[in-house]
């Protein structure tokens, strides 16, 4: 519950504890923070527990942590076989390096091309830095006045 709270948060929340409350309430305070505690632990297991007997049998491996949406996925994913299969086959390095070496290749084709002085495009693809020519006037859509 308290997984994150270092010492010095800790010592902090101590000293502001006596300063507010004093020294001899101090003891008093504590007993009535962790009684209240417990009550809403009992109630909390007290209502899980009614939620499992309505349930009935068929819910019995049922747990509440399920219903986070996170946990829900990791559990049915993980029972998965196709998806371990899938896992099993799939290279991500690999599948990075292909696609490294095709950018870094075709790189390297435009590279003398353009050292050359030869303003031909490659054959490989469209040149991405050229702008496209503008279409012609019988290519345009119509303006319609009516339609803005």
């Amino acid at each position: 519950m308290f997984n994150d709270i270092g010492a010095l948060e800790l010592v902090t929340i101590v000293v502001l504890a006596i300063l507010i409350f004093g020294p001899d309430k101090l003891p008093k305070v504590i007993q009535d923070v962790t009684g209240v505690i417990r009550k809403i632990r009992a109630f909390s297991d007290s209502a899980k527990q009614d939620i499992r007997s309505e349930l009935g049998p068929e819910f019995k491996d049922f747990e509440f942590e399920d219903l986070n949406p996170k946990t829900f996925l990791r559990k049915q994913l993980g029972e998965n076989e196709d998806l371990k299969e899938i896992r099993s086959t799939f290279d991500l390095r690999k599948e990075l390096n292909d696609v490294t070496d095709a950018v870094n290749s075709r790189g390297a084709d435009a590279a003398p091309a353009a050292s050359g002085g030869s303003a031909a495009p490659a054959a490989t693809g469209p040149d991405l830095l050229k702008k496209p020519a503008a279409p012609a006037a019988d290519q345009r859509t119509p303006y319609d006045a009516d339609a803005t």
